[in-house]
């Protein structure tokens, strides 16, 4: 059985810097690509930053690039979502899911799905 599990979220003062972790158990990270998806408060889930389990390869929202990475540690079985200059508009909770096909960006695509932690950027 698949399952993740998200860890990092906190309260963060703005241009401040959080990593949250993806532990996925069940299957090994090279059959999934790990999407990061975030779901602010009143709106609906986004995608974030995605990573392909086997390559590496990466793909980035255009509202995080260049200020988030999403790296993966096969090892650990482990995705990271490393965050700097945070700002108030990155206030959300933040899931992790596991895509088998598909297109990264769109949710309904992904298999498995982490509980969600919450990050709080404060002014």
């Amino acid at each position: 059985q698949v399952q993740l599990a998200e860890s990092g979220g906190q309260l963060v003062q703005a241009g401040g810097s959080l990593r949250l972790s993806c532990l996925v158990s069940g299957r090994t990270l090279s059959t999934f690509v790990i999407g990061w998806f975030r779901r602010p408060p009143g709106e609906e889930r986004e995608f974030v930053a995605g990573i392909a389990g086997d390559d590496g390869r990466t793909f980035y929202s255009p509202s995080v690039k260049g200020r988030f990475t999403v790296a993966l540690d096969s090892a650990q079985n482990t995705v990271y979502l490393q965050m700097n200059s945070l700002k108030t508009d990155d206030t959300a909770v933040y899931y992790c899911g596991a895509l088998i096909s598909g297109t990264w960006i769109r949710a309904s695509d992904y298999s498995y799905w982490g509980q969600g932690t919450q990050v709080t950027v404060s002014s």
